[in-house]
């Protein structure tokens, strides 16, 4: 099953190297969007992390495949999921796919800690943010 679809645009020729492709660089700012559309669907939305409990999950590790080359006016969408909560961790997956034929053409699992803003330390997840994500995993299931 398709995960939860966090992200669309279209390729935007700006997107594009001079190898006429998409660049590496915005592969993985669609996953940080991904990732924030993700958090808010938990309960960390953007004022929650500007101006409440100042939270946000951040990258600390990331395994990518690039499958497939993806060029300027092709639609994409990232389908992320969550794979894996820990007490400070969660671990996310993410699969851009070619809207056209549903042809994945990036894939990678990232590796989170919520990052507590002001301390810049992790902290524990708390406990309605685990039991969202719980609902969210579970849909995936079906």
């Amino acid at each position: 099953m398709s995960g939860f679809v966090a992200y669309k645009s279209i390729v935007d020729p700006s997107d594009c190297d001079f190898l006429g492709h998409m660049n590496v660089s915005k592969y993985f700012a669609a996953c940080s969007d991904s990732v924030f559309a993700l958090q808010a669907e938990l309960g960390l939305t953007a004022d929650d992390m500007r101006s409440g409990r100042k939270l946000s999950f951040a990258v600390v590790h990331a395994d990518s495949n690039f499958l497939a080359e993806l060029s300027a006016g092709e639609a994409i969408q990232m389908e992320s999921e969550i794979l894996e909560v820990g007490t400070k961790s969660m671990t996310f997956s993410h699969k851009l796919v070619r809207v056209a034929d549903g042809e994945p053409a990036f894939t990678t699992v990232f590796k989170c800690v919520l990052l507590n803003l002001q301390t810049r330390r992790a902290e524990v997840i708390p406990q309605e943010i685990v039991e969202r994500s719980a609902y969210w995993m579970a849909k995936n299931e079906d």
